[in-house]
């Protein structure tokens, strides 16, 4: 009895040793979630072998999965990354992308994401969403993120809104399709009664075709619309 345990365990330390020295094989990349790739399947491979030199000839036992992680984590396109090994030594990476929901467009440009952070623009894809202009920076997205993130979740808002202005003293414009006027939020306080009342505005002056007689649809004010004739 005591000669078969002995027997088991050698068998059982060779097979995980044989398994341990397996050389790893070239990373295989997958995208959860995001249809549209704002990164590659090869800038993300590139990412893993920069980080752990030529990943596919490198033994298992020295590979640190969790650095590879965080280094894909690190890039500013990638949400979440996992990164794990199959029993043929297949190095397997699972990468979710950044969502984003608004695009700055001033003296810098790139994307707002979906959890109100800086994304990069990407040279794969382009992705349709509202413009963010007027004085904007990286480090005080709050007012616009709110406004940008409120047009994702609203059919009204998706459909008609392409652009998203910012004032100097960071009040909230929209610019609405194939519309001449402007629509003035102010700040994000009590927005979702802010988005009614254009809501109504809008299919009122729809129905009576009277949009193009205004230059500017003011929200500010509590419980009314003050609109400007052109």
């Amino acid at each position: 009895m005591g000669v078969l345990l002995i027997l088991v365990g050698f068998l059982f330390a060779f097979a995980s040793n044989r398994n341990a020295s397996r050389v790893v094989m070239h990373p295989h990349v997958k995208f959860v979630g995001e249809d549209n790739l704002y990164i590659t399947d090869e800038a993300v491979s590139k990412l893993l072998i920069q980080n752990f030199g030529e990943v596919k000839n490198v033994a298992k036992e020295t590979l640190d999965l969790n650095e590879l992680e965080n280094a894909l984590k690190s890039n500013p396109m990638i949400k979440n990354a996992e990164v794990y090994l199959a029993v043929n030594g297949t190095l397997n990476a699972e990468v979710e992308q950044k969502t984003p929901i608004a695009r700055v467009s001033t003296n810098a440009s790139y994307y707002i994401d979906s959890d109100g952070k800086y994304m990069p623009l990407s040279g794969n894809y382009s992705a349709r969403v509202p413009l963010v202009t007027g004085f904007i920076e990286k480090n005080n997205l709050a007012e616009v993120y709110t406004v940008a993130k409120k047009i994702t979740t609203d059919d009204f808002l998706e459909k008609h809104v392409i652009e998203i202005y910012q004032s100097k003293d960071e009040k909230i414009f929209l610019k609405l399709r194939q519309c001449n006027f402007l629509v003035q939020l102010g700040d994000t306080k009590f927005l979702d009664k802010k988005i009614n009342n254009l809501k109504a505005f809008y299919q009122k002056n729809l129905k009576e075709n009277t949009l193009k007689n205004y230059s500017k649809v003011n929200l500010q004010f509590d419980n009314q619309v003050v609109c400007t004739k052109i």
